[in-house]
């Protein structure tokens, strides 16, 4: 009787977890070439801050 609507609400979940892996990556991805580039213009301001 309700074995059609569990049926319909069952999602894509290979769907979501391809798209989760693929974020996590580009985020991975993002932080190696950033991460040196923002360490270096914190490391500025955080000397500009102590010279005062």
């Amino acid at each position: 009787m309700n074995s059609k609507l569990f049926q319909d609400e069952t999602g894509d979940v290979p769907g979501w977890v391809l798209i989760t892996l693929m974020t996590a990556g580009l985020v991975v991805v993002m932080w190696s070439f950033a991460g040196p580039a923002l360490q270096g213009v914190f490391q500025q301001a955080m000397n500009r801050v102590v010279s005062f």
